[in-house]
């Protein structure tokens, strides 16, 4: 049975991962919903944030495989029970959805959204949460037009305390002590 899960990979900042992390996935024929690729709280350790739709044993499979890749310092998987989630959309409309301003206004409080900018001929509209909460602003904002409309991937937080980061704070100082002796 496939459930979604949430990959986190730690890697070393360095040109070319994200292609030899996809092509793991590619040559498994499992197809990533998202990805987003961000900092993390240690310098020069980058966090990758993958959503896939898979059965439990291929999603191990594809960690162990990705752990055993040089720059990459571990590999998670967890089920959107265990993480803390969220994705982040904009919606472009005309100026004209605004003329109806309560209309639009009472939608925008609904659905705790944002206008962002007004422009001239158009105005942004920001929404975070989960998939399905931007998609169903996306849904009652088509009848004003939407002219572009864009959502982020998933960026999430492990619920479970973990020492990982630790680790890597204990290893940064070591390299640190070695650099200056």
């Amino acid at each position: 049975m496939k459930d979604q899960f949430t990959i986190s990979v730690f890697t070393e900042n360095h040109i070319g991962i994200l292609n030899r992390i996809t092509v793991i996935f590619t040559r498994r024929h499992i197809n990533i919903e998202s990805l987003t690729v961000s900092e993390t709280e240690v310098h020069g350790i980058s966090r990758y944030t993958i959503v896939v739709t898979e059965e439990r044993d291929r999603v191990k499979k594809v960690v162990k495989q990705l752990e055993r890749q040089v720059e990459i310092f571990e590999a998670y998987y967890h089920t959107s029970d265990e993480v803390i989630y969220q994705e982040i959309a904009l919606y472009k409309l005309p100026i004209k959805a605004i003329i109806d301003g309560a209309k639009i206004e009472s939608i925008l409080r609904l659905h705790n959204a944002r206008i962002l900018t007004v422009e001239e001929e158009f105005l942004v509209i920001e929404k975070s949460g989960h998939k399905e909460e931007t998609q169903a602003l996306l849904e009652k904002l088509e009848p004003f037009g939407i002219m572009e409309f864009v959502r982020s991937g998933r960026v999430a937080i492990i619920k479970p305390m973990w020492k990982f980061n630790e680790g890597l704070h204990e290893m940064e100082k070591r390299q640190e002590e070695v650099l200056e002796e």
